[in-house]
This record gives C-alpha cells, structure tokens and sequence, in this order.
C-alpha cells in the first residue's frame, strides 16, 4: 500500500474519532479521552491534509472551531465570529508564532492572561441592558441560552456605563469547591458524577430549566469584546480595563509584556500556581495587544494568527496499588475502589480512585500490588490510567460473591456492567435512599439535608423511609445544632411533603431506570398509586415513552414485599397518593405538541400544561408521531423538520382558537 492509500485511510479513521469526540463533548457533554488525547489526533489530522490537501474533506475537524448547537434551544447566528485559539505544547511554538508575529512588525506588546476552561459565551447588551446570551457553537452558529446565563449572578444584568451596544465574550465555569459538592451528591444518590468542572458548567448551561442552571452557582470570567458601539478601545489590555469598569468580572491576572521572553516565563508562573487556584485552567493565551495589528496580521479560516494558546501537560504519577474496597451505593451498586499508596497529583495528595466496574478492572488488567499509573482526569477527578507492571506479589481481584454490608448475595443483570445488592433494607444504602427520598426533586423535605438524615440514623431516629412521617420532634430539639425552632420548621416540611404530586413520590422512591420524566408519565397516565401496582407490563408499555426495560422495573418495584410494606405504611400517615394533574376535558387526547419558537402570549411552560391539561402530550423533538408543531417568532430547526415530515405547523393564534 502506498504512503498516500495509508494516509488517505488514516485520514479517514481520525476524522471518525474526532467527530465522535466533538458530538459527545459538545452535544453530549461528555468527553471519552481527556484533552491532550484530543489535541494529539487534531495535530496528527491537520499535518495529514497539510501533506496531502487533496484529502481535505469538507467535514473535517480541522475546519470546525467547536461542536454544532444540538437543537434544543433556539439558534444564534453571530455577528462577529467566535474564534477558537491555535494550541502549541511547547516553548518553541510559542516563540514560531513570536518570529511570524514579528514578520509584520518589529515591536509589539503582548498579553498573556490564563486559559479558563469552561463553556465559551456570548453576552449582548442594548443600552447597557444584558438583552442575549449565547454558546459558541460552531462559532458562526450557536445556542439561545440568555434565561440560564441571568442565572449567572457574576453577569451583570445592567452596565455602569449605558452604552448603545457592546457584544462580550467570556468563559462560564463552575468552581471547583461547588464541583466537589455536587459530585460528592450524585455519588450519594447513586448518579453517574460529572467528570470534570468544565462538563458539569456545560451540561448546567444548557438546562431545560433555569432553576437547575441557578442551583449549580456558575460564574463566569469574560476576556474579549467582539463589538462595541459607543466607545473607542484600541488594545486588548484596555479592553479588559474597560470591562471591570463596565462591572465585568474579568479573567484573572493579565499582564503585558514587550517580548516573548518574558510572556514564557508569565505562562510557566502561571502553570506553578494553577493547582491553587479555585478554578480549573488547561492553559495560557498569548495576545497581541493592539487591535491595529491585529487587523494586519488577521486570522486563518479557523484561527486568529495573533493570538496562541499554550496548554500544560496533564501529570501522571506511577505508584503501587495496595488494596480494592467497594462501595455500595442508593441503587446497590457495588463500585470498586482502588487503595494506593499517597502521591500528588496535579497539586494535592490522593490515595484512592474508582475502579467503576467489575470490567474496568479486567480490561486494564489491573491486580492487586501493580505499579500503576495515577492522573486527575480533567485535573480533578483521580483516576487509574494503566498498568505498568505486575509485581512478583500481586494478585488477581475478584468482585464479590455477597455485600461486603448486609451479606445479601449480589448479581449482575445481563446486559449491564454493574453488580449490585437488591436488598432494600441493606445499610449501605439506607443513607443514599433517605437523601434521594428527602431531595427537592423528590418529596422536598426542607431540613432534611444529608448531615441531618445521617445524625437521624446515627442516634436510631430513623432507620427507614417511613420513619420520617413519626419523627419525634421532642427528642430532635434536644440534639445538639437543632432546637425547637429548627424541629417545629422540621416538622412543617414533613407535613408539607405529604400533600406532594403522585409524580414527586414515584421519583422519591428512587425505582431504577426512572426518572422525574418518567415518573411524571407514570402519575399522569395511571393518575393514582394504586393502579400503578395493579398494571401489567403491556399496561405500562402503553406509555409512550416507556420501554421494556423501563416497565420491568416498574413491575419488578412495586411486586416486592418490601416495597407493599412501605407503602401501607405511608398510607397510614396519609400522603397523597393521586395524581394532581387537572384534566378540563380530553380535546388533544392522543394528540402531541412541540413548541418552537418564542410565544407571545403564554410561556412554553404555561403552553405545555394548557396542552395537558386537555389531555395532550407535548415533547421536545419532532418526529412521525407529532400531531401539530406550535411555532412562534424566530422559529428554529423543528419548523424545518416539521415542514419535512409534513407535520402540521399552527400560529399562536390558531393554538388560541383550538384552547377556547
């Protein structure tokens, strides 16, 4: 085969695996291979078409600057576009881009400000009033997200300054301390944790609901104007002076330099101190400072040629596996977890890493008393990366054959990785059940938070669900941080709960593979308890959006006695058990609605519940089975599809006449 047949197919795989990558990242919000990985492939494609440009195809990743908006909000074109940054990995492509920088000029000033890594955003301001907020997307393209970015208390909604109109760019993260409390929950309640900060900011951003966005404490740093009217700024260091003057909260520490000498040793403080700071960073950017040069200089079809992003390393540390302890998580997982002995890694000490499964384990290869090799996924997250020998001494790991808390036999479903104990009373998980039971999603039992439930099971208030609809509130305003102020509101919050939907307490009892969603269709089609328990699998099935993994747990659930015996139980303290769902009369029965576009005189929630009211359904993507398509102004790509398909598309108006 010749050199060319070799790239050309070379060619070919690596833009396979890298659009995967861009839709999981992008689309998806995940991330199968940490950023270097990445970089690698991209540098490793962009030489190949180099060599050989006649291979360069139109859906290469060398020409996107980032994913595609997935739909699910309303697109942004932009009017300036959103430009990625040229990467270098070392001192020497720095100081390339420093000669062909000086190639059009002999003296210039550089800024050098770290490289946040977070979610890239536009943020528009008429008159000084934030009026739009958008993703990047693929630059040119992106996504209406203004209602999660108001969330966002670090973003100004009014500028000190009521200029005409001024477009801002800057990076949405989540801070690590937040990260960490958030992953310690979904560990808790038996969810998959975010891998890193700069997923959970992105999955948080493109929330359906505000309310979620809010809940996740996002901030922002913004770095770069990409229009302004009514003001004249001549550098990108009096750029971002302005912006603090505006009442930005600009990126931190930049500074300016006058040659690449001196930036280089900005980069390397920068990267000494990165593990401190309470934010994540994958690099540094170096920045012409004047915007005249920069116009001179320009920019390629996917970068600017004045600016270049230098990104550190990830760390990985080898050290020596000394023991694997499992975990028992809400839903009885078993999670193995790798001892070892303490290394730093990427700023702190760490001794322990999930193994996540039983075939993680025998794919890496991995056996007790292995020299490995440790890395923080994404910088945070530790992880067990390879192996790199076996030891005289080490040995082979085999999951257990019962729970390591309760003694109950465990088993692995065909089709899944996990193992998992299916005794509902088993102690491990009791913890985890209460959290999920008392969560807001759930019964929203104020007061009830993750130390409270645990003191509570520590002094024998409580050692099942039912238990906390006969707390003694006495006995809790004597315990030490509560008082009889904290147990009354207690008590309140209890009362409260029982009046919850059917919905909320089909998702509190935390039954697997359903969600808030599906509990809500369960409660909405079977409208009591009761005949939720007495449906059959076909009954179930009926529910669109249900399918036969979903409906065996359903079934599974509520057949065992446990689960009989909890629910009298409740019965008797007298929770709902009904759905509150109001249904007017049966118009839009077996009808479904999608709604794209933004409605004038109803909210797209005040329209969904309109529609279910009268017993329709509505849902979030078009398809064959879509009734009728709701189109507002500034519709998107569902009108399109719509049109497609031959799907009926109505105005707001003749949505009114069908409601009257």
């Amino acid at each position: 085969m010749s050199d060319f047949e070799q790239k050309k197919q070379r060619a070919e795989q690596l833009r396979r695996e890298l659009n995967h990558h861009i839709y999981r990242y992008y689309v998806e919000n995940e991330n199968d291979i940490e950023d270097y990985e990445y970089d690698m492939l991209m540098r490793e494609l962009d030489s190949i078409e180099k060599e050989y440009p006649e291979l360069l195809a139109p859906d290469s990743p060398t020409h996107r600057v980032g994913g595609q908006a997935d739909g699910q909000f309303e697109k942004v074109v932009h009017t300036v576009r959103m430009e990625s940054l040229q990467d270098a990995f070392s001192h020497g492509e720095v100081e390339d881009f420093d000669r062909r920088v000086h190639e059009n000029f002999l003296d210039v000033t550089y800024v050098v400000e770290p490289k946040i890594d977070g979610l890239s955003v536009s943020l528009e301001y008429t008159n000084g009033v934030f009026t739009r907020g958008s993703t990047r997307g693929d630059g040119i393209e992106g996504e209406d997200i203004t209602a999660n970015l108001r969330t966002v208390k670090s973003i100004p909604l009014r500028l000190k300054t009521d200029l005409p109109f001024i477009e801002v760019r800057g990076e949405v993260y989540m801070p690590r301390e937040v990260f960490f409390e958030i992953v310690e929950k979904q560990e808790l309640n038996g969810e998959k944790p975010f891998k890193n900060p700069r997923n959970a900011a992105a999955g948080s951003l493109r929330q359906k609901n505000p309310k979620i966005t809010a809940e996740r404490k996002l901030d922002i740093f913004v770095f770069n104007i990409q229009q302004i009217d009514g003001a004249e700024i001549t550098g990108h260091y009096q750029s971002l002076e302005y912006l603090k003057e505006l009442g930005f909260k600009t990126v931190p520490f930049f500074r300016k330099f006058n040659n690449i000498k001196d930036a280089l040793g900005e980069i390397e403080r920068i990267g000494d101190i990165r593990y401190t700071l309470p934010f994540d960073i994958d690099g540094a950017v170096v920045k012409v400072d004047s915007f005249a040069q920069r116009e001179t200089i320009g920019s390629t079809a996917k970068f600017p040629r004045w600016a270049i992003a230098y990104k550190y390393p990830p760390e990985e540390k080898e050290t020596t596996l000394v023991d694997i302890e499992i975990n028992v998580g809400r839903t009885g997982v078993l999670t193995p977890t790798a001892v070892f002995e303490p290394v730093l890694v990427a700023g702190s000490t760490v001794s322990r890493a999930t193994l996540h499964n039983e075939d993680f384990i025998k794919e890496k290869g991995i056996r007790i008393g292995d020299t490995v090799i440790i890395r923080k996924a994404g910088d945070i997250i530790p992880e067990v990366l390879s192996v790199v020998k076996h030891c005289d001494n080490s040995r082979d790991y085999e999951m257990p054959k019962f729970c390591p808390s309760c003694g109950s036999r465990v088993f692995r479903e065909e089709g899944e990785a996990a193992i998992r104990c299916d005794n509902p009373d088993c102690p491990a998980q009791l913890l985890r059940v209460l959290i999920h039971f008392c969560s807001r999603d759930a019964m929203d039992i104020e007061g009830l938070g993750d130390a409270v439930l645990e003191t509570f099971l520590k002094v024998g208030l409580i050692g099942k669900i039912s238990d906390i609809y006969r707390l003694d509130y006495e006995k809790i305003a004597a315990l030490d941080g509560m008082g009889q102020k904290s147990a009354d509101n207690l008590k309140k919050a209890v009362e409260k709960s029982k009046e919850n939907d059917l919905s909320k307490l089909l998702f509190a009892f935390g039954i697997r593979h359903i969600g808030q969603k599906a509990s809500k269709l369960l409660s909405d089609h079977f409208l009591t308890l009761d005949n939720i328990i007495s449906a059959t699998k076909e009954e179930i099935l009926n529910i669109d959006g249900f399918g036969e993994i979903m409906a065996d747990s359903v079934v599974e659930f509520f057949s065992l006695e446990q689960t009989k015996q909890m629910i009298d139980e409740l019965k008797t303290f007298g929770l709902n058990m009904d759905s509150q769902r109001e249904i007017k009369d049966n118009r839009f029965e077996g009808m479904t609605f999608v709604l794209t576009g933004t409605l004038t005189n109803f909210t797209r929630n005040e329209a969904q519940e309109i529609i279910e009211s009268y017993g329709g359904k509505a849902a979030s993507s078009v398809s064959k089975k879509t009734t009728y398509v709701l189109a507002g102004e500034a519709a998107g790509s569902k009108l399109q599809k719509a049109t497609d398909l031959g799907v009926t598309i109505i105005t707001e108006q003749q949505f009114a006449e069908m409601i009257k």
